[in-house]
């Protein structure tokens, strides 16, 4: 049986940009920055855990704002790394929760954080979040039929997952193609709140697909110039 992680108020943390990384989901990384080479060395020696933050884009630019982050991020644990000969590791990364940032504590050498765990509520009844859920599922067969994509072995995964708050987490993170919506959605606590945002989303997008085709006709995607 596994024990259970107990996640502490102090993480080293990764800024990437348009990364929003979810509780449960799966994150393979490639390390190769000589700083984030020394974190993973010391968190392989600790607890394993740290976090993965995006890059706030509105931020970039500002007076003193080196790397700014979102102020909610992705805790994580590794479960598997190669190291390379040259150095660098490639490693996957399971995420354990939501937390906020409270205070950046260093930045030599490599970024520390004080977070704070955020925790989910559920928002709508049992039966509200499980027809939601059933929603979410229709509209991302619908969107993936009509943009032609192959997920089979994704979405056949995503159908076996029962807990509403995995599901529109684990949808999000592999599914959503809006890195500030990704954003919104990893910092929303409420769960049905998540599926009704997600599922206005994919409804927007179905429409537009739509609208595409009908524009474009019998064209193929290289010939729409054409109409």
């Amino acid at each position: 049986m596994e024990m259970e992680i107990t996640v502490p108020d102090e993480v080293p943390v990764m800024t990437l940009p348009n990364v929003a990384f979810f509780p449960q989901a799966l994150l393979p990384l490639h390390i190769f920055e000589p700083r984030y080479r020394r974190m993973l060395r010391d968190v392989l020696a600790s607890n394993r855990i740290f976090a993965i933050a995006g890059l706030d884009q509105r931020q970039l630019g500002q007076p003193g704002k080196i790397e700014p982050q979102h102020r909610v991020v992705g805790i994580g644990i590794v479960r598997a790394c190669q190291k390379n000969d040259n150095g660098t590791s490639n490693l996957l990364l399971q995420g354990l929760c939501r937390a906020e940032i409270d205070e950046v504590i260093t930045e030599d050498p490599y970024r520390r954080i004080r977070i704070r765990a955020l925790v989910s509520e559920s928002g709508a009844t049992i039966e509200e979040n499980e027809r939601l859920r059933r929603e979410l599922t229709r509209l991302i067969g619908l969107k993936l039929k009509l943009a032609e994509t192959e997920a089979a072995e994704l979405t056949a995964f995503l159908k076996s997952v029962s807990d509403p708050e995995t599901f529109v987490d684990l949808a999000a993170f592999n599914l959503c193609e809006n890195p500030a919506l990704k954003q919104t959605l990893l910092e929303t606590l409420s769960v049905s709140r998540r599926f009704e945002l997600f599922n206005r989303s994919l409804r927007h997008d179905i429409e537009q697909i739509k609208l595409r085709r009908k524009l474009q006709g019998g064209l193929a995607d290289d010939r729409i110039a054409d109409n």
